[in-house]
């Protein structure tokens, strides 16, 4: 792919290999839950576009539904850190299949948080969907059931993956220039 905006540094993968993979995820999830109901929980804002994508080609009912959180104590989302939940869900989730969709499971800390809080609330069966899967970061150790890509240490944007607040619209998943990041981001 040529002209890349700045600082994309390279494709790490490609729209078509995007749409591709979340096909063939949402097959799987479809296969799974086949004869339920499905809710799928975004966790915003990172989901969006992911769990839109999903959603369309899952070929059983599916509810939507959407949380954020938000770190203090001056943590960033990739660094460990005290979490809590910005926007909670708007309905309940007790005796529900429940499929958590995130963009990127990195440290693993939010990801146990949004577990916890969730299976507390009775939900019939709890999983986990990601886009990206960062195992070389994990530190707390979470049961991904669907991913679609798994990726090394580097810091990604486009489908739904940011850098302050830009670049979530891009179809393709790309990385970084590093020297565009800050000192701490890197």
């Amino acid at each position: 792919m040529t002209n890349l905006p700045e600082p994309i540094e390279r494709v790490l993968h490609t729209e078509e290999q995007v749409s591709t993979r979340i096909q063939e995820i949402a097959a799987e999830i479809s296969a799974k839950y086949a004869g339920r109901d499905l809710k799928l929980i975004g966790v915003l804002k990172g989901s969006v576009f992911f769990l839109t994508a999903l959603a369309r080609a899952i070929t059983i009912p599916v509810k939507i539904d959407f949380l954020a959180t938000s770190s203090f104590n001056g943590h960033t989302s990739s660094t460990p850190g005290m979490v809590r939940i910005a926007k909670d869900l708007d309905d309940a989730i007790e005796d529900e299949d429940i499929l958590l969709v995130e963009d990127i499971v990195d440290t693993g800390f939010t990801t146990r948080y949004l577990l916890q809080t969730l299976a507390g609330r009775g939900p019939r069966s709890l999983g986990i969907c990601t886009l990206l899967d960062r195992t070389s970061r994990r530190i707390v150790q979470v049961p991904v059931d669907f991913r679609g890509f798994e990726i090394g240490d580097r810091f990604v944007v486009g489908c739904g993956l940011d850098y302050k607040q830009l670049y979530r619209n891009l179809g393709y998943i790309a990385v970084l220039d590093p020297a565009a990041l800050e000192p701490d981001e890197k």
